[in-house]
């Protein structure tokens, strides 16, 4: 068994070229490759002692599941995505007692938590324990289902080749999801708002509401040995505060709050939802005081930028984390970043209206795409200026011009087509936020096989 279970030295500052911001995730290709290679430490599959009767099974699917060995029998929390995921997990939790299950704990409705409980109670009938809100998660109406489904294949690069999968941020890039949630078991106990005091085969829990990443979240605190269960408001990586494959608006301050109640338990561990757990009351303090502040400062800046009269495309550019957070290898961008955080704090807070009156009735994109190339001097000279975009290696610039270009009849789509593929495979190279690079490989894939309308995706 490897102990790792400390914070992950990842020397992130000396890799990453000093010209780029803080929101910036783009850097050289090896420097993005070898970093996201860095990430996978997190996930290595094993069973890791946290405290004497605490095991947790990191990297059998996304999610970590837990298991408390009691007096008389074993706890579990959070149970992952399936029954098959489960099973490999369960099998090695149970080298280290074979005590029956007395109860299983969602921490949240995400569908990686909660769909391969069965496995866990299949010799047992056990107490399944979930907050009074439980199965809110998502939160996503069902009639948008189809595209959120395909956008979050591409954010999770699921179709990718092997050749060009890195990892999922907080999450290795191969698990088992065919059997997704089919052994899920419905909570047979609610946890009360105000929380609950309880103890569980002679080991004390005590269960609090921490509303962050879900509205139903809540966090596990077993006092007797000093181990906190965050959930998914803590993980080893830049919160998801969103999420590109579509969310609806994630209250960051109530995260923020959620993992600043957790400071004050001082924790001798902490065992997060996703990633490798933090040993050693100063390391837990500082990553959990750390996590809420980076929350909350770009909550701040946002605001403050709002309340300026500022757009979100301006202000995604301007935030930025202060030197002492953005150095801290559990606040590096490898899953949320702070431009999508922003632009998602602005919509929730004031909607889709920036304030600026050219946005009130703006060109329909076919219409502006034809008044770009009658600037540029004809739709020849816009391609022409894409091409050269392309050789200079300015890909965000050529990807724009060809979005514009993508509308134009009189143009060579194929050529479009081509360039659009060259430049999202060429941005993908330098990212190193695993959901932005596995989003620009997938739909690179997907235009490279026709699976795509040139101009409608």
């Amino acid at each position: 068994m490897k102990h790792l279970y400390q914070l992950v030295g990842l020397i992130i500052t000396a890799m990453m070229s000093s010209s780029l911001s803080a929101g910036d995730t783009l850097t050289d290709p090896d420097t993005a490759l070898t970093m996201l290679n860095k990430q996978n430490e997190q996930f290595e599959q094993q069973v890791i002692k946290v405290s004497e009767r605490v095991f947790t099974a990191v990297g059998f699917h996304g999610a970590n599941t837990s298991m408390v060995v009691g007096d008389d029998g074993v706890v579990i929390i959070d149970t992952l995505l399936g029954p098959a995921s489960a099973q490999n997990a369960y099998d090695a939790l149970r080298q280290h007692s074979d005590l029956p299950v007395k109860a299983i704990i969602y921490t949240h409705s995400h569908p990686d938590h909660i769909g391969g409980a069965s496995v866990f109670a299949a010799a047992s009938k056990p107490d399944v324990y979930a907050s009074h809100g439980f199965g809110v998660a998502a939160n996503i109406s069902k009639a948008v289902n189809p595209i959120i489904l395909e956008r979050g294949i591409r954010q999770f690069g699921r179709k990718l080749p092997p050749a060009e999968r890195t990892n999922r941020g907080l999450a290795p890039a191969n698990t088992i999801d065919n059997d997704r949630g089919k052994g899920f078991l419905a909570p047979t106990i609610r946890i009360p708002e105000s929380g609950l005091k309880t103890t569980i085969a002679g080991v004390d829990f005590e269960f609090q509401m921490g509303p962050g990443e879900t509205d139903d979240a809540m966090f596990i605190w077993l006092p007797a040995e000093n181990v906190l269960f965050t959930g998914d408001n803590f993980y080893q990586a830049f919160p998801n505060l969103y999420a590109i494959r579509g969310t609806p608006y994630r209250n960051v301050m109530d995260w923020s709050n959620s993992v600043a109640s957790m400071v004050g338990l001082n924790a001798e561990h902490l065992v997060p939802g996703h990633t490798m757990p933090i040993a050693g009351a100063e390391n837990v303090k500082a990553a959990l005081e750390g996590y809420s502040d980076a929350i909350r400062s770009v909550y701040e800046q946002t605001v403050a930028g709002i309340n300026m009269g500022k757009g979100p495309d301006q202000i995604a550019h301007e935030v930025e984390l202060s030197v002492n957070l953005d150095e801290k290898p559990y606040l590096t961008q490898f899953y949320g970043t702070v431009p999508h955080a922003v632009r998602a704090i602005y919509a929730g807070l004031v909607g889709w209206f920036d304030g600026n009156p050219v946005n009130l009735n703006r060109f329909a994109p076919e219409d502006e795409a034809k008044r770009m190339a009658a600037l540029a001097g004809g739709a020849g000279a816009l391609m022409a200026q894409m091409q050269s975009a392309l050789d200079a290696q300015d890909y965000q610039w050529a990807l724009e011009l060809a979005d514009h270009l993508r509308w134009l009849d009189d143009v060579d789509q194929a050529s479009v087509r081509s360039a659009r593929i060259v430049a999202l495979r060429a941005l993908a190279a330098r990212e190193y936020n695993a959901p932005n690079r596995n989003y620009y490989l997938s739909y690179a894939n997907e235009l490279e096989a026709g699976a795509l309308d040139q101009r409608w995706r």
